[in-house]
């Protein structure tokens, strides 16, 4: 079988925080690929805003490095669940994984994710022990975990013989040595161990076209761009060529422009042969996981297989009563053309329209996943307001079932026990307990998806901070009986409109957690803190105090209020109730009752409980 030996195709997956963004900055900063007066922004590969910010990787990025006459191709996955649609196509594209693992931290639940699907692809494993250089590294230990995982996942004889590199991406070193101080000041065993351990494309580039979209861009000029490999034949622009859709359909069209990758740089090229990654513009709906073919030879590749949500919310048009004064984009026809462009290159999210022409059923694979989406909006100026989230139920045999997720906690010994509680609470089995040795455990549990909602801020407080806790979709299992997790106390709840005083927020300070700092504009049915108890009450935090025209004997002292608990934009969707919305704005993030005023909530929450009886 004939191989291009000019070229390999690579993906890179680990962990969150693993280092595997800051190895692929190493590898281009020392390929032939970037001039030494060109010079590398640091996370270079992770492009958006939020990206950069929270070091996370959300959307596959594609780069090339060139080394010693090899084009090698990499794709810089995501290490989160709730977007392991885009690693189980990307899969698809690459021929071999670089697995990047922490030399302290090991294998992680969503490590064992990327790798299970990288392993059913049956591509060629590489193991990069990362972050050597730490104090607690433990190399050799983490090799062996890695072994037991490939083990656990099912590989195959081949790539359990996999090659190890130890680095620190960092420092910009590396070594086949598990030893610290064996380290070399250059990256070129990663390099070398790529080019020999992983396998060369086929050449089949002389047999008719098939090419595949894996991943889809979208530019205002070019219309939507697909991303794929070409898994065999040649395409050039002007070439007229079929598309075959997901459901069997096919369109004919005409490729306008190819793209090729250099760097972290899209190049426009002529040609491309079987092996290439490449991006293709022309075809205004294609759609991922469609092939395209010679118009006279219609041969598609099997359809990708895309993971379906797990969780759903209602956006909405935002009607507070302080609706408009700060977003740029307000209207029902700008939220859903933005819902709706999102879906042109976010393949795991879905939009259904309701009842009502101002809210929208936004599903996607996780919190995660739709707090981004929300967070980019408002970045864009759009004002919306969303619901709790809740999950996706499906049937199965005629049961009724949930997502569950396997949650794996490292947390300090002496909170084992709180954790352990409040997951059975939620309903979550523990199926497994580590004991590292150094007064931290390792706790894995198997808990339903709507226990997790609103559970990561209860474990922060609950270990103060030490614990780690990730979470990764595991199985549809029958529903768990009962109600489980949601908020345990009530909320308060303005009773006026107006700005707040120091004077009204020390009055009710001794009720609970008050969110709002003074002088803040409020409004009637806003929540404004957490009570202290299961019920929630309300408050007049705007209150002013009474003047007169006696002098009073403590008329000098300071007024001093307790710092307000301010929440982000998870944290706000996390303390959501079922009657709540949290209304989102380019400047605030507000949280309100869906019925403002106090008499219509009670007829209301009547009226619910009539019809339950």
């Amino acid at each position: 079988m004939k191989r291009r030996t000019d070229i390999r195709n690579v993906a890179i997956i680990a962990h969150v925080d693993h280092g595997k963004t800051t190895l692929v900055d190493e590898l281009l900063k020392q390929s032939e690929t970037l001039d030494s007066h060109n010079e590398l922004a640091e996370r270079a590969m992770d492009s958006g805003d939020i990206e950069k910010e929270r070091g996370i990787t959300i959307l596959a990025k594609n780069t090339a490095v060139d080394y010693k006459g090899t084009r090698i191709n990499i794709m810089d996955t995501p290490g989160h669940a709730d977007f392991g649609g885009e690693v189980e196509r990307i899969m698809k594209m690459v021929d071999g994984v670089v697995l990047v693992v922490d030399a302290y931290e090991g294998t992680m639940p969503q490590t064992r994710f990327v790798l299970k699907k990288a392993l059913e692809q049956k591509l060629t494993p590489i193991v990069v022990v990362n972050k050597i250089d730490r104090d607690a590294a433990r190399p050799a230990e983490v090799v062996d975990e890695v072994l037991e995982l490939f083990i656990e996942l099912g590989a195959d004889d081949d790539q359990l013989e996999f090659p190890v590199i130890y680095a620190s991406a960092m420092n910009g070193t590396s070594s086949m040595s598990d030893d610290k101080n064996d380290q070399e000041a250059t990256m070129d065993n990663v390099f070398d161990t790529i080019i020999e351990a992983i396998p060369a494309p086929i050449d089949n580039s002389d047999e008719p076209l098939q090419f595949q979209v894996s991943l889809l861009d979208y530019n205002d000029y070019v219309g939507r761009i697909g991303i794929g490999r070409v898994f065999r034949g040649k395409i050039k622009v002007g070439d007229n060529v079929t598309l075959t859709k997901l459901d069997g359909s096919t369109k004919n069209f005409r490729v306008t422009k190819l793209f090729g990758f250099f760097g972290l740089s899209r190049v426009e090229i002529n040609e491309a042969i079987a092996g290439d990654l490449i991006a293709v513009s022309g075809m205004e709906d294609i759609f991922v996981g469609e092939t395209v073919t010679p118009v006279d030879h219609q041969d598609p590749l099997p359809v990708l297989h895309i993971d379906e949500p797990t969780l759903q919310m209602t956006f909405l048009v935002n009607n507070s009563p302080f609706a408009g004064r700060e977003g740029k984009w307000v209207t029902s026809r700008k939220i859903e053309e933005r819902l709706m462009s999102q879906l042109h290159t976010d393949v795991s999210l879905r939009v259904e329209s309701t009842g009502s022409p101002d809210a929208w059923i936004v599903s996607g694979r996780g919190e995660l996943h739709l707090s981004i989406l929300i967070e980019n909006m408002r970045r864009e100026g759009y004002e919306l307001q969303v619901s709790r989230p809740s999950v996706i139920l499906k049937q199965f045999d005629g049961k009724v079932c949930e997502p569950f997720e396997l949650v794996q906690i490292d947390t300090p010994e002496e909170y084992m026990g709180s954790i352990i509680e409040s997951l059975s609470q939620r309903k979550g089995e523990m199926q497994d307990m580590q004991n590292n040795g150094n007064g931290q455990v390792r706790l894995t549990f198997l808990a339903p998806a709507r226990g997790l909602i609103g559970y990561s801020t209860e474990f922060l407080s609950m270990t103060r901070g030490y614990g780690i806790m990730n979470h990764t979709f595991d199985q549809y299992l029958p529903l768990a009986a009962g109600k489980i997790g949601g908020r345990r106390n009530g909320a308060l709840v303005s009773t006026e409109t107006g700005k707040t005083t120091t004077y009204g927020i020390m009055g009710v300070e001794d009720r609970g957690t008050i969110f709002i700092e003074p002088g803040v504009e409020i409004y009637e049915g806003m929540i404004v803190g957490e009570n202290s108890r299961e019920n929630d009450i309300t408050v007049n935090i705007t209150k002013a105090k009474q003047m007169t025209n006696v002098r009073s004997a403590n008329k000098d002292q300071t007024n001093v209020i307790k710092r307000p608990r301010t929440l982000s934009l998870e944290e706000s969707l996390e303390f959501l109730g079922d009657d709540e919305y949290c209304e989102v704005t380019p400047e605030s993030i507000r949280l309100r009752k869906q019925v403002l005023n106090k008499n219509e909530r009670e007829k209301s929450a009547k009226k619910k409980r009539l019809a339950t009886e």
